[in-house]
């Protein structure tokens, strides 16, 4: 039935831009999974140390069961690797640079672990510095209203909300920034369905990331005010 319904679901979403980004965060706050994983320290723009080709195979998780990425098909610079990076930044920060489609994770000893990603509209509408504040394990998707005027199909996920599913638009995991004041930015660093699109400016949503590396960095990131995030737009 699971199957099924995903399959369904998936249906959908091939008719609709998928956006990761929701206006209705707060909401979703309330049943977040917050238990916070340590940060890992491992070797990382220049030179390659470690590409981790062979990480993009079926993946179980709760109950929930991630298709294998064709990653033959994706650019190797996409792929999750371990990279030379020179930055003043402390280990565990993120730098997401939205014009090259990387994001960052420092590490110690000048290296980071360097993910490809898929930069949606929302994505390029912000830039600076912010944390994040919370993170969550397969996520519901709320559609913003905006969206749901273009697109009546998905007007009834708007209070609802789409829940988790392999085809939900926020895919395995989301991780919400909010600035030092504790507002939510509305932007988002989270897992898509639609792999081939990383590497390319999607038509809408925030960061995304190819499932099985989104959960790769979820397991990394310990949220507050210490998950240092810095969007660029250039």
């Amino acid at each position: 039935m699971r199957i099924r319904n995903a399959l369904t679901a998936l249906g959908l979403l091939s008719t609709l831009a998928i956006t990761g980004c929701s206006t209705t965060a707060e909401e979703n706050r309330k049943t977040a999974a917050l238990t916070p994983s340590a940060a890992e320290a491992a070797p990382a723009k220049v030179e390659t140390a470690q590409i981790f080709s062979d990480a993009y195979g079926p993946v179980t998780d709760a109950g929930y069961t991630l298709p294998a990425i064709p990653i033959q098909k994706v650019n190797p610079k996409f792929q999750r690797q371990i990279v030379e990076y020179a930055s003043s930044e402390k280990p565990g920060t993120i730098i997401v640079n939205t014009h090259d489609r990387f994001l960052y994770y420092i590490l110690p000893n000048g290296k980071a672990m360097r993910y490809g990603i898929g930069v949606g509209k929302e994505g390029f509408a912000w830039a600076g510095e912010a944390h994040v504040a919370w993170k969550q394990a397969w996520p519901s998707w709320h559609p913003p209203k905006e969206m749901a005027a273009r697109k009546p199909e998905v007007a009834k996920y708007v209070e609802n909300g789409m829940g988790p599913s392999i085809s939900n638009p926020l895919g395995a995991r989301a991780m919400y920034l909010f600035n030092d004041k504790g507002q939510d930015t509305l932007f988002r660093i989270h897992g898509t369905p639609e792999w081939a699109s990383i590497g390319t400016a999607a038509s809408s949503g925030c960061i995304r990331m190819m499932n099985q590396d989104v959960i790769d960095l979820y397991e990394r990131v310990r949220p507050g005010k210490s998950a240092k995030v810095i969007v660029q737009q250039s």
